[in-house]
């Protein structure tokens, strides 16, 4: 199901603390990063905290800027991003800030937490998810029931844990502030548990008065049909490559990246490259990677087409490519349509090969974009 973009936000000292342990909270940003997140919150849909940090900061998550507003409001949007919270137990401070300022308020919680909520009064939507919280059921219903695509997620140090453990979290946008902090009893960032693999791919980096942002992306492929941000941003990436493609009228315009297990890209490559006319994508990547290295075998490999099952201008089609490369995952944004090859079915071919193959739907336009002048 398509999810929400998920960037998560943060401000920490420079030994990894959130807080300290007194009774007011410790300011780590400077006012210029205040206008900067500011800023930042008048771009999304929604910001989310969880229930704790309501409790611990009683925050009131505002743009601040009466221009970003007005701006917010001649795109057609509302004044202020919905402000969603999440909590297990339903059990939330009626008086606290969040529900009395700004627009639209959403609690996300379980069955029990929902009776629990809603007899305190809150002036909020209260959505049950189920028995237990589960993060991709909660993104999911931001996304298809309250139109979510951007998802500014502000804290706590518990709620950054799972969405990044689990894979959910698309950014992060970390701001290091000149401050030591050393009280083992003061909240973290991070806890501890089962991360991804692999480096985050920095994207930026910049001063701000004595602070410094770093904005980071996950680079590390999902495993099985369990889909991560880093699969949408390497299928992503692949819909961009199949925009390069010297136009035809006998074939698609495909892109396909090649990404090992730890998030290093191995090799790309798009249909018709360096002047080859039948050069398909997944052909064209997987003759840069080297055919001894054995991270392929727990590599994927991103098409933004279906890889061809049949083809005649070379001996072996595309799946059989990835196969015999020991490659045993595909996602793919698109299932090759019966323009060229009625019944075309890689999908199928890679599946009795012993590979995994994930479609996500929701590129499926982005890949037909460089592919619109073909019949059909």
């Amino acid at each position: 199901m398509p999810l929400p973009y998920v960037l998560l936000s943060a401000a920490v000292s420079l030994d990894g603390y959130l807080d300290d342990t007194g009774p007011e909270r410790l300011l780590l940003s400077s006012p210029a990063d205040f206008d900067r997140v500011d800023e930042v919150r008048a771009s999304v849909d929604a910001i989310l905290v969880g229930a704790g940090t309501i409790r611990a900061d009683n925050p009131r998550l505002l743009v601040n800027s009466p221009e970003r507003r007005a701006a917010r409001v001649a795109a057609g949007r509302p004044e202020f991003p919905l402000k969603v919270t999440v909590s297990g137990s339903g059990e939330l401070d009626p008086a606290a800030r969040f529900w009395h300022t700004g627009g639209d308020k959403l609690v996300l919680t379980t069955d029990r937490g929902a009776r629990r909520a809603r007899a305190l009064g809150l002036a909020a939507d209260v959505a049950p998810l189920g028995a237990e919280l589960d993060w991709r059921t909660a993104l999911e219903h931001l996304h298809d029931e309250r139109g979510v695509r951007r998802l500014m997620v502000e804290g706590g140090g518990t709620v950054h844990t799972q969405l990044l453990q689990q894979g959910l979290a698309d950014e992060l946008q970390l701001v290091l502030a000149p401050l030591l902090v050393g009280d083992p009893k003061a909240p973290r960032l991070f806890g501890p548990g089962a991360y991804q693999g692999g480096r985050l791919r920095l994207v930026e980096t910049r001063r701000i008065e004595d602070v410094v942002l770093t904005r980071y992306l996950p680079t590390a492929p999902g495993t099985g049909s369990h889909v991560t941000a880093a699969d949408r941003h390497w299928l992503a990436l692949a819909c961009e490559l199949a925009e390069l493609c010297p136009p035809s009228a006998t074939a698609f315009s495909v892109g396909a990246v090649v990404v090992a297990a730890d998030g290093t890209e191995l090799a790309r490559g798009y249909s018709r490259e360096a002047g080859d006319p039948v050069a398909h994508a997944e052909e064209a990547a997987l003759a840069k990677a080297d055919p001894t290295d054995p991270r392929l075998a727990t590599a994927t490999v991103y098409s933004s087409l279906e890889p061809c099952a049949r083809r005649a201008s070379r001996p072996a089609p595309c799946a059989r490519l990835i196969l015999d490369a020991g490659v045993r995952r595909v996602v793919t944004a698109w299932r090759e349509p019966d323009t060229f090859v009625p019944g075309a079915d890689g999908s199928g071919v890679l599946a009795a090969g012993g590979a995994v193959v994930v479609v996500l739907p929701e590129y499926e336009e982005r890949a037909k974009a460089p592919n619109r002048h073909l019949p059909g």
